[in-house]
Order: C-alpha cells, then structure tokens, then sequence
C-alpha cells in the first residue's frame, strides 16, 4: 500500500512535487509552533490557544527563505551533506529573525522562550524529514523505478579514491557497495563510513559469501605487476572487474570518478608495457613541423596524440577520412579550441603525388610518420590491388615528396606480417619497407626508417573490440584457430615505439620492440571472459557461460607471426627496442621492378600482382600453400 502511494506520488510533475514539499514544510512550522507552547508550559497545550500571530510569522519567514534557498530544487532520495548544509543556514536564518521579533523585541502575551524553542524544533524537524526521505524511502524509489535489483559490490582499494568511490556510489541505482578489500592487514575487519574492510586473501569465499558480482579497482599509483596480480585473484572469484579512470583524467576533468571502465588492454594482455625515453620521444618532434598520414587511422591518431604531448612547432593531421581527421582535430585542441600550436587538417589521399608534394613542399616537415595503409588482411587480401596502390605506391609517393622537399627523416610504421608474408597485406608492407631501404641507400640525405611491431590491442580490427562485443551478446567468441598466436602491444606503446626508433634511425634501419613471448588468442579469450564473471564453456565445464568457437584460418593468415627475417638483431640506446638490417634489392633493379608492378595494379589483375608479389618479396607465399601447411602441420600433430 505504501508503495502504491510512492509511486502515485512519483508519477507527479515535478512542480506539483514541489507544492507537496513547501505543504509539507508549513505543517512542519504550524507542528513545531504547537510544540514550543506545550514544552513552554510543560503540557500538552490545546492548539487552539497557540497565540495566532506565531503560525503566520513562522510560515512568512521560512516558506520564502526556503524556497530562495533551493531547499525544493533538490531531490530528497540522493541529497548529501552539501544540501543538509543548506538546510542548516536556512532555518539558522530563520530563527534569528524569528528570536528578534519574539525574544528580543517580544510581543505581548508570547513567551519569550517560544522564539528559541520553536526554530530550534524547526530545524530538528526539517532536517529529520530529509533524512528520512534520504535513508527509508531510497529503497521504496529504487523498487518503484526498477532499481531494486542492484549489483553487490566490492571496491578494491580502501585508499582516498576508494573512500570517494563508496561515497559517489552511495546515490547508484546499479551498484551496492558491502564491502571494501585491501592489501593493509592492518585494516582488516575495520569499518570506513560504515563499510567493512575484507582481506583480499580469501577473496574467493568472501565474493561467494556475500554474492559479489562486481569488484571495482580503485588502485590508481598501483605498479602493472602487482595489478596482474590482482586481476589473477579476481579471474578465480568469477567476479566482473572494472576500473575507475586513471588521475590524470579526474584531474583534468576529462572524467568522473563514478565513469567506470570496462579493464583496459594492458589489463586483458597481463604484460607491463615499455617505458619510453623521453629523451628519444621529443628529439624529432620538440619545435619541429611533424606530418603524420593515415592520421585518422588507430596508430596514426595515436602517434599524433603522443607527438601533441611534445609540444610541435605544428602537427599536420593528413588523412582522407573527413570526419575522422575532425574529430581527432577537435579533441587535440582542447575543451578551448586554442592548442599551444598549429594543428592543420589535410584532406588527400596518399596516392595523390600531385596533392602529397604539394603538402611537403609547402609545409616542409621535418619529420613524416607514415601510417596510412590498408591493414586489414582478408578485406586486402581480396583487394590486391588497392593494396598495392595504397600500401606500396602510397608510401612511394610520400618518400619522394620528402625527398623533393628534403625531409630530414621518414618513418614507415609497418608489421610483423611483413616477415617472410603469406598474404598480400604483409608482403606490400614488406615492399614498402624495401622502398624505403632502397631509397636510404641512394638518397642519405634524407633518414628513411621503419618500425616494425605486432598487433595492437585496442585498434580497429584488434581482436579485444570483437571479443568484447561477442561477450555482451552471451558469446559464442570466434578464433579461426584454437593455436593462433600473436605478440601484443598497446597503441600508446606502439606509437611512442614509432616516435623513438624514429630518433635512433641512421638510415635503412628496420627496428623492432623486444615484446617477449607470443601469446594464445585462446588465452586472451579465456582472461576476458573470467574477468567479465563469467565461465568458458568446454569439455571441463560443460555449463559455462560463453563458449568458444573455430572458424577457420581467413584468406593469408598465420598461424604464427616473426619480426625478424634474420636472427641477427642490434641492441640500441633503448633497452627494448632492436635494430635489424635486411636484405632488399637496389633501387635501380627495384624501380623498373615497381614500374611493371603499378600497371598490373592499375589493370587490377589479382594473379598478375601475387605473382609479381612473389618474385619482387622474397618469403612471399601464396594462400594456397599456407592452407596446405596448416593442414599437414594438424595431421602430424594428431
């Protein structure tokens, strides 16, 4: 029944809520004025002898400063302390007038100490009515609107962001706190605002104990050693994890605090990411005009968020993707549209060598980072030709437009599928990287380079977005093959990469990240899952909650991706980054290679080009015998 009436009265607009709190609020002055007499006259004082000039005064004086105050624009079910603050200064101000006017002036036939009772009960009795509304009708509310069903949460992390975590969360309708962890064994079985303090040691009981479904992370100057594992303990718990935004975010107002985050890739990948020199990051970029292409792209806008952190004498954003290149303008200048320097937007393909030398020689860079490709690898390899085109003629186009304009240095960011390449995509990206070479060698006036790393995590088709995606679906997750595996790293790792192998570039120089041991893509399936709460589905748990399905191998996969054409790798100045020298053929023997190879792309003959591609990169196979590998490679092991 007395839900019944909540949610009528929820259902009203909300000015006739108002009205009903500001009636509320004078029967509260009437109530209280009737009880200053009867505690005057230590009785139960007949209402109808209350002195009559007390009732309207009180309504006269508080019904207007409560509504200047705002007391009736708040909603009572998630006020804090700053609205019972309010409350406070209201009735304060309320009873000093009405003690001056009862008290200290008086009037006749009114007890004196009516003026210091009354805004005394006032105040008690405003208060308790928001307090009420605050602490017993929230649950009716939520229940009325659906929010009743709230996860049962854990904050990991009793620190002070963990404490303003709880207290933001105090207002959720989908989270409920009961409980916080934290590695402090001091700390354990304590209470903090009424919150108690678990030991993170029998972590897997406790989420069984108190039906855990959600532990929020709230461990911002945690080292990524310790938080993997954390995140290993919670795979154990079947609990969903998510984080809060880091602090550099909350300080600049980029986030909330209550934004909570789905665990980003360095989560889901477990490996601690590659610090970079900041000496290398800024020695091209630091009061140098910088040009990146394919800047739109996931490496591309990346590098050029990395290169605005080194303060540019100007960034040129040069992509033909017209709403990407906007958006990534709009959120490199900042909240006020007024960056420290130039950021220029250039619409052009990087086929256009008309357009691309125009845009060098105009703006005569210092640096170039060439990122614009085709990266996809099935889409590429069933568009040969526009792969081609892009991927090797696009970069020849812009290496010599800088070596028109006498460009210091030239990055190509390539792959690790350009390692003796089973499709067109790796085998175009290794020819571009011979381009480069090519040109170093007879051209040392200009720095050609290349930086050559595995996938990414986090980009457009890196395979986290899709997991992601299936996972939310109820699965099933898709591989092509239960042994794929890859070597990871982050897009802010992979382009601060770019940025210093660029710094330590001599000309013809290949380098690549040291990224430790490949990982199973199954695995990388298996984490997210567990860090989701949910269970995989197989053979050992048949009544999991997602299962996990093959495909098959795309046109031109791998099963396993190298960096290295030769195991003959150079240390460098950084102590994760290696440098390599590869055999590629001279630029006069490769120009009149590349000369046929642009007539077969404009004629757009697949064949033709795969076996071009094949006799100009050597290690170029053709899908045909990449199937058959795969198959022979699963009779021998069954």
């Amino acid at each position: 029944m007395f839900e019944r009436y909540v949610g009528q009265v929820l259902a009203l607009p909300r000015p006739a809520k108002r009205l009903i709190a500001l009636l509320f609020d004078a029967c509260l002055c009437i109530l209280t004025v009737w009880f200053a007499f009867c505690f005057r006259f230590n009785d139960w004082y007949a209402l109808s002898g209350v002195q009559f000039l007390t009732i309207p005064v009180s309504l006269l004086i508080a019904l207007p400063l409560f509504i200047t105050f705002g007391l009736y624009r708040a909603i009572f079910r998630f006020m804090g302390w700053a609205a019972f603050s309010t409350v406070i200064k209201c009735v304060v101000i309320y009873g000093l007038v009405y003690m001056v006017i009862f008290t200290i002036i008086s009037v006749p036939t009114i007890p004196r100490t009516v003026g210091i009772l009354q805004p005394m009960l006032l105040l008690l009795a405003v208060g308790l009515s928001r307090f009420v509304a605050r602490y017993f009708l929230y649950d009716a509310y939520s229940e009325i609107l659906g929010e009743g069903a709230q996860i049962r949460t854990l904050v990991y992390g009793a620190g002070s962001q963990g404490r303003q975590l709880v207290s933001a969360l105090g207002h959720s309708a989908e989270f409920k706190v009961v409980g916080f962890l934290d590695d402090d064994a001091g700390l354990k079985g304590m209470s903090l605002n009424g919150v108690k303090i678990y030991s993170p040691d029998r972590i897997e009981q406790i989420c069984k104990d108190l039906e855990i479904r959600t532990v929020l992370l709230a461990l911002p100057q945690i080292d990524r050693s310790r938080r993997n594992e954390i995140l290993e303990r919670l795979r154990a718990a079947r609990v969903a994890v998510r984080t809060v935004p880091d602090i550099g975010a909350l300080a600049t107002g980029q986030a909330q605090l209550t934004d909570l985050q789905e665990l980003d890739v360095e989560d889901l990948l477990g490996r601690v990411a590659v610090r970079p020199n900041l000496d290398l990051l800024e020695q091209n970029v630091r009061d140098r005009i910088v040009l990146v292409t394919g800047a739109a792209g996931s490496i591309g806008s990346q590098l050029c968020r990395e290169i605005a952190k080194l303060q540019p004498k100007a960034l040129l954003l040069l992509d033909q993707n017209e709403f990407g290149i906007y958006s990534l303008q709009s959120e490199l200048a900042g909240d006020d549209g007024e960056p420290p320097f130039p950021i220029v937007p250039l619409l052009a393909d990087v086929c256009d060598e008309q357009r691309i030398n125009t845009i060098v020689e105009t703006w005569k860079p210092a640096t170039i980072y060439h990122a614009a490709a085709y990266k996809h690898v099935p889409l590429v390899e069933q568009n040969p030709a526009e792969g081609v085109k892009t991927n090797v003629f696009g970069t020849l186009v812009v290496s010599n437009a800088a070596l028109a304009a006498k460009v210091d240095r030239m990055i190509l960011v390539s792959t690790d599928k350009a390692v003796r390449p089973t499709n067109v995509m790796g085998a175009t990206k290794r020819l571009a990287e011979m381009i480069l070479q090519a040109l170093a060698e007879q051209h040392p006036g200009t720095t050609f380079s290349m930086v050559r790393f595995g996938n990414v995590l986090g980009s457009s088709g890196s395979v986290v977005p899709l997991f992601r995606q299936q996972i939310r679906r109820g699965g099933p997750i898709t591989l092509t093959h239960t042994e794929i595996t890859r070597f990871f790293m982050t897009v802010p790792e992979a382009a601060q990469l770019v940025i210093q192998a660029g710094a330590m570039a001599t000309g013809g120089d290949v380098y690549l990240l040291d990224m430790g041991e490949p990982v199973k893509i199954i695995d990388l399936a298996r984490r997210m899952v567990e860090l989701s709460g949910m269970t995989v589905q197989d053979e050992q748990n048949p009544v999991g909650d997602i299962s996990i399905v093959t495909t098959g191998l795309r046109p031109g996969e791998k099963l396993y991706e190298e960096l290295l054409l030769n195991d003959n790798p150079e240390t460098t100045d950084h102590p994760k980054i290696r440098r390599a020298r590869e055999q590629f053929l001279a630029w006069p023997e490769l120009s009149s290679k590349l000369g046929a190879l642009s007539e077969m792309a404009r004629d757009g003959d697949a064949r033709r080009l795969k076996e071009a591609l094949g006799e100009l990169v050597p290690g170029y196979s053709p899908l045909e015998r990449v199937v058959d590998l795969v198959s022979l490679r699963q009779e021998v092991s069954w």
